[in-house]
């Protein structure tokens, strides 16, 4: 593949397209008012579990192309490219206030991949639960890994703030809770989630319960610390860390992890989840004065299952360019 692309966006999304595309030969300049450490993506406790963000026909296909390279980077000897990747694959359980555990939704998509195993009384106030073993991703290593990876193909990361989406060549909107504005996509919303960090006391397994519509209870070792969480505020845009939730989150966490007890707080992180009733994945063609050729690739609204979903829609976005590309009448 040869000639310019532009994405938008440098989130776990982003950065994976932009990767994808760059391995395949395009030069690749990522725009972002936020670095990849500064991003929602960075906030993220980071496990893959499919899927919320609804695209019948596509979710399961893409958590399934996702799950493979995860299981991959997992997997690579510490010579190769997923050195310091900061991918894990982790047991844990999904959990039940009912005696009587249910499988995801999800499971007929991705039973031959992934097997839970259902478990009575898995943790304190808990009737059931699932068992998975699944990848948890450390997103302070796998971000910088992203973007290292790019920067080997040849792609760039530029900080700019974008007060509309570029207008010339294929642009890869990326763009994450900012498509509101830059696509003009009402259906966009933020949902805040706000987490909390802690040591790592040697917890080695995962917690997840989602049954409340505000908030979700999780608690997700990574070697060095453990991401517990979140709440699930529905458009608010706030970005600063609210102490009543801190305290609580610690609080829930530790009522059901009883390890954490002693465990040191390390900090909080606030990020904006670009919910929207199902992932925006199309091209649109945009001709402008400066561009006849000018097209759109939008790839936004992955909710919190970004990291679940982003290298099967960054497959997606090659295909596309392909498909675009192949066409005489639009170059890059």
């Amino acid at each position: 593949m040869e000639g310019r692309i532009t994405v938008v966006g440098a989130g776990v999304v982003g950065l994976s397209c932009a990767v994808r595309l760059a391995e395949s030969g395009a030069e690749v300049n990522v725009l972002a008012r936020d670095l990849p450490l500064e991003t929602t993506s960075a906030a993220a406790g980071a496990l893959w579990l499919a899927a919320i963000a609804a695209r019948p026909g596509d979710t399961g296909r893409w958590a399934r192309e996702t799950l493979t390279e995860m299981r991959r980077l997992a997997g690579a000897e510490p010579e190769t490219e997923g050195a310091g990747a900061g991918v894990r694959i982790r047991p844990g359980t999904l959990l039940f206030r009912a005696e009587a555990a249910r499988h995801p939704a999800w499971d007929d998509d991705l039973a031959d991949v992934i097997r839970p195993d259902a478990v009575t009384r898995p943790a304190p106030g808990f009737g059931s639960g699932v068992r998975l073993t699944v990848p948890l991703v450390d997103m302070s290593r796998y971000l910088p890994y992203l973007t290292s990876r790019l920067r080997a193909a040849g792609g760039t990361l530029t900080r700019l703030a974008l007060p509309a989406l570029p207008s010339r060549g294929i642009v890869v909107n990326c763009a994450g809770v900012a498509a509101r504005a830059l696509a003009a996509d009402q259906e966009v919303r933020a949902v805040r989630s706000q987490v909390a960090v802690l040591s790592n006391p040697g917890i080695d397994e995962w917690y997840w319960y989602d049954a409340e519509p505000d908030e979700l209870l999780c608690v997700l070792p990574h070697d060095r610390y453990v991401v517990v969480g979140c709440t699930q505020d529905d458009g608010d845009w706030s970005v600063l860390p609210d102490g009543t939730d801190a305290r609580r989150l610690v609080g829930q966490a530790r009522r059901l992890v009883p390890a954490l007890e002693g465990a040191e707080v390390l900090g909080h992180r606030v990020g904006l989840k670009p919910f929207r009733p199902a992932v925006r994945l199309d091209a649109e063609p945009r001709p402008t004065a400066e561009d006849p050729d000018h097209v759109r690739i939008h790839c936004y609204g992955h909710g919190g299952s970004g990291v679940t979903l982003a290298w099967g829609c960054a497959g997606d976005v090659v295909r596309t360019v392909h498909e675009l590309t192949a066409q005489p009448t639009l170059p890059i």
